[in-house]
């Protein structure tokens, strides 16, 4: 159900190996070339140039909500409460302080598009000295940033939004695991007890409006005590769930803010074709999987559990409604296609500007139109490259993802051929036999041959799993 992977402790050596191979296979960019490195050292140093001519939001109480072990920090929040209804201030690294269109920092990052994430390390989109140093919104230090002031009325609906540079300080480098605890044992405040009652209210709006979150699971590596390593799989809290309502509400607020001023670039999601959103609602009576007369497809998949083997064949089988998203850059009249299917509305990438290109290009127009000044000519330029850019990269990311979860299954399960599994068919072949298996314990995802009868839970057989080519395959027992 899932494309990412992580890895608990020390990463073995020969994954490392793995990892390093898929690397060189894709040919992911290895260290920055020397004048790439030197730069981003000096734009880390001109500190002082930097801090003219901005507000000094310092005085408030931003937080950092990431992963443990985040260094790569692009936003911060703080929210608080606008009478009957909130205000959230989102600070953005502000990574177009360091680097300029068309410098060598910035022709190195076209290059990479984004930040690639690999059990074994990432592929930084900037040199560390800025992405994970002097740009990244670390804890207890004054840092630059593009701070989003966004209105909500008392239901979460945005009634004012406005972005300016300003300087910020983070109080406070929290994870998801804390921020979840905090808010179930009753502890939170300020902005934490907040964040849940702001992302609920979104989450409602979400579903009213017909956008769409999927409940996947992530595969995990945990070390079992005894030398060896399992796969597991792991939810998503509530707590991400909100965190990400908050950066989606300032991606819609910055699409719209562009799509007024008639210049910007949006990432787009065509809505699914008849064909297919008959498919998928036939998918979902066969599997007994409630979707009412006339509710989109976020009510379908609201609520269902992906260890329910019908909802995890209907989830996995719905895919197909989500393909095709990309990117449009516009200087004028707005595209044809503006909306994102799945946001269920207009958005844009602008929270993630120190992990993808568009970002800082996205957020250099929102800045422009809210100061009321002309797009700068070097950013109004660039951005129809962009599309092509991001697609190329992301692909590339996606594909590199997708390996690693691939050698990490043949892996841990190479020693295993010739065992009986428990499984739950989640995919089927229409015009062959056979089709994609969930393994319940461990965590695998992978193809099977044989009759499958979608949604069922069967009994399957390992019949291949080599870690050389990634692959693994099962058979009906």
């Amino acid at each position: 159900m899932t494309t990412k992977i992580r890895v608990h402790g020390e990463v073995p050596a020969r994954l490392d190996d793995g990892f390093e191979r898929i690397r060189k296979e894709l040919r992911l960019p290895d260290d920055f070339p020397p004048a790439v490195r030197a730069a981003a050292e000096r734009a880390a140093a001109e500190e002082p140039e930097r801090e003219r001519d901005r507000d000094d939001l310092t005085g408030l109480p931003f937080v950092t909500i990431d992963p443990p072990g985040s260094m790569d920090l692009d936003q911060a929040v703080h929210l608080e409460r606008l009478g009957e209804g909130y205000r959230v201030w989102y600070a953005i690294a502000d990574v177009g302080a360091f680097v300029r269109p068309g410098d060598v920092i910035d022709a190195q990052a076209r290059t990479r598009g984004e930040t690639v994430y690999l059990p074994g390390g990432n592929v930084p989109l900037h040199p560390r000295t800025l992405s994970e140093g002097a740009a990244s919104l670390l804890p207890g230090v004054t840092r630059p940033a593009a701070v989003w002031r966004i209105d909500l009325d008392a239901g979460g609906r945005t009634i004012g939004a406005d972005v300016q540079r300003a300087l910020v300080r983070s109080r406070e480098r929290l994870d998801y695991d804390y921020v979840q605890a905090a808010v179930d044992t009753g502890t939170a405040d300020g902005t934490l007890k907040l964040l849940a009652e702001i992302g609920e209210l979104r989450l409602a709006l979400e579903r009213e409006r017909g956008g769409v979150s999927l409940p996947t699971p992530e595969q995990e590596v945990v070390p079992d005590g005894n030398g060896s390593y399992r796969l597991e799989y792991r939810m998503s809290l509530p707590s991400e769930a909100w965190n990400a309502q908050i950066s989606l509400l300032t991606g819609m607020a910055a699409a719209s803010m562009m799509l007024d001023a008639e210049i910007g670039v949006l990432r787009v999601l065509p809505p699914p074709q008849a064909s297919d959103l008959a498919k998928v609602r036939r998918v979902a009576a066969a599997l007994d999987v409630t979707w009412p007369e006339g509710a989109g497809y976020g009510v379908a998949v609201a609520g269902l559990d992906p260890k329910n083997p019908r909802h995890a064949a209907f989830l996995q089988e719905s895919k197909v409604l989500l393909r095709g998203s990309g990117y449009v850059a516009f200087d004028g009249a707005p595209p044809p296609l503006a909306d994102h299917f799945a946001v269920a509305a207009p958005y844009t990438h602008v929270t993630a500007p120190l992990r993808r290109l568009v970002d800082r290009y996205a957020t250099e127009v929102c800045l422009a139109i809210a100061a009321g000044e002309p797009v700068p000519a070097e950013i109004r330029e660039a951005l129809p490259s962009l599309p092509d850019i991001m697609g190329r990269t992301g692909q590339r990311a996606g594909s590199a993802e997708r390996a690693c979860v691939d050698l990490v299954e043949a892996f841990l399960l190479r020693e295993r051929v010739g065992q009986d599994f428990g499984a739950m068919v989640i995919d089927v072949d229409e015009r062959r036999t056979g089709g994609l298996v969930q393994i319940l314990d461990p965590a695998v995802i992978a193809r099977c041959d044989g009759a499958l009868p979608l949604g069922s839970r069967v009994t399957v057989r390992l019949a291949k799993a080599d870690p050389a080519t990634r692959e693994v395959r099962f058979t009906l027992a």
